[in-house]
């Protein structure tokens, strides 16, 4: 099975760095660019009409291993598939949002019901299938303390639409200075492939190495300075990939740690935003999420990186830890 895994994500890094200097090219002559936001950091005003819509570079590696490495272990589970299809869906909703900022030229796409409604549509549609398929349980684990529980199925189908729909939109907010939700993912891929074999889930396992691959080959183009932008169509690719590895390998709740600079992002953003409308005006952070009050705080993109990345890659192996003993 490693070497399943190891092929997996050797295809996925290769099919990444050529699908790069393919496309990249490519969008320029479409002159598919970044429209940037008009109340972000005005430093980041040069980085428009960088191309964006570049997650299609590490899916197109993704989807090549899972082509080729997807049906060699002859054990009839297509679960892979289904993360796969799944992750796709929410790529194809923001392709959609990306497609509309483009043609508008202004950092605008769908608004937040039409997102919100199909996000909720395909994550209920997951949940079902994966369910029908024997491959999504309603029994919950609790990291660290070795200890499961029976939900009711409904309860955890509402659970599981929560934590679908929360690690999407938190991948999608981390997803705000050059390399920064490529850099942090990694780790959290690296650790479902560790998790995918110390219990043996081969079509887990080599979904989650050609996620690695896929995004090791696509931080070659996307660190600072980003010669392209995952955009919506990338950083909800990441998202559902993410989420369903963990309902597929019935760890929800490792999210909490594993995908704790997400949450964070998130976090921050709830924040400032709550504490604006209380307090009629007032912030607690120069700029959210996180990472842009950073920057305003004077760290460059480089630091917020490595300190971010760095962050993960400890997370990870904690997270890594907590389940080790199930």
């Amino acid at each position: 099975m490693i070497i399943q895994v190891i092929i997996s994500l050797l295809i996925s890094l290769v099919v990444s760095v050529v699908a790069g200097f393919v496309y990249i090219p490519v969008l320029r002559q479409l002159k598919a660019g970044q429209s940037i936001r008009k109340d972000g950091p005005v430093w980041h005003s040069d980085k428009q009409g960088t191309p964006t819509i570049g997650g299609i570079i590490f899916i197109s590696g993704i989807v090549a291993a899972i082509s080729v490495m997807g049906f060699v272990s002859g054990s009839g589970d297509l679960s892979h598939l289904f993360v796969l299809i799944f992750s796709l869906s929410f790529a194809l909703i923001g392709f959609v949002d990306d497609y509309h900022k483009v043609k508008k030229k202004q950092n605008l796409g769908l608004k937040s019901w039409q997102k919100f409604g199909l996000q909720l549509l395909v994550a209920v549609v997951f949940i079902f299938i994966m369910h029908h398929y024997g491959r999504l349980s309603s029994v919950v684990y609790i990291p660290f303390f070795n200890v499961s529980f029976q939900m009711p199925i409904i309860p955890y189908y509402l659970f599981a639409i929560f934590v679908i729909l929360g690690t999407v939109n938190s991948v999608n907010i981390t997803d705000g200075i050059d390399g920064l939700a490529t850099g942090v993912t990694i780790p959290v891929a690296v650790a479902f492939v560790f998790i995918s074999l110390l219990w043996g889930d081969f079509s887990s396992g080599i979904f989650a190495g050609a996620l690695v691959g896929g995004l090791v080959g696509f931080l070659f183009f996307n660190f600072h300075p980003a010669k392209v932008f995952m955009g919506d169509t990338g950083s909800l690719f990441l998202g559902g990939a993410i989420c369903a590895l963990a309902l597929a390998l019935d760890i929800p709740l490792l999210l909490i740690t594993l995908g704790i600079v997400y949450f964070a992002e998130t976090l921050s953003d709830i924040i400032q935003i709550g504490y604006f409308k209380l307090t009629n005006g007032k912030r607690v952070f120069k700029m959210a999420p996180l990472h842009h009050h950073l920057e305003m705080c004077g760290w460059n993109e480089y630091k917020i990186f490595a300190v971010f990345t760095a962050i993960s890659i400890v997370f990870a192996i904690i997270s890594y830890i907590g389940i080790i003993n199930r």
